[in-house]
């Protein structure tokens, strides 16, 4: 399943073991603060339970949006979209 990983985090340090942690299962960033990738289950929940260990909750934010294929073809993206600097054409290619 594709899943959206998007947060909001605070502290740098903290903020870089979420992009760490996220670049290790597989996702590809597509933003600052976005990933999109596939996961299985097992790699869900084990992404989760990293976050929930490293986050702040009462001022920090992550969220684990599941998608679909036909989701991410129907997605309307208006402005620049990915930023070109993380994201190769192959991801583009391979999500949208």
């Amino acid at each position: 399943m594709l899943y959206w990983v998007m947060y909001d985090i605070s502290e740098n340090r903290i903020r870089n073991r979420a992009v760490k942690a996220c670049k290790n299962k597989g996702l590809y960033r597509v933003q600052k603060s976005i990933f999109l990738g596939e996961l299985n289950k097992n790699e869900k929940d084990e992404l989760k339970i990293i976050m929930e260990r490293l986050v702040d909750e009462s001022t920090d934010s992550i969220y684990i949006f599941p998608s679909t294929r036909e989701f991410i073809y129907d997605t309307d993206i208006i402005g620049n979209g990915f930023d070109r600097e993380l994201v190769s054409n192959e991801v583009v290619s391979k999500f949208i």
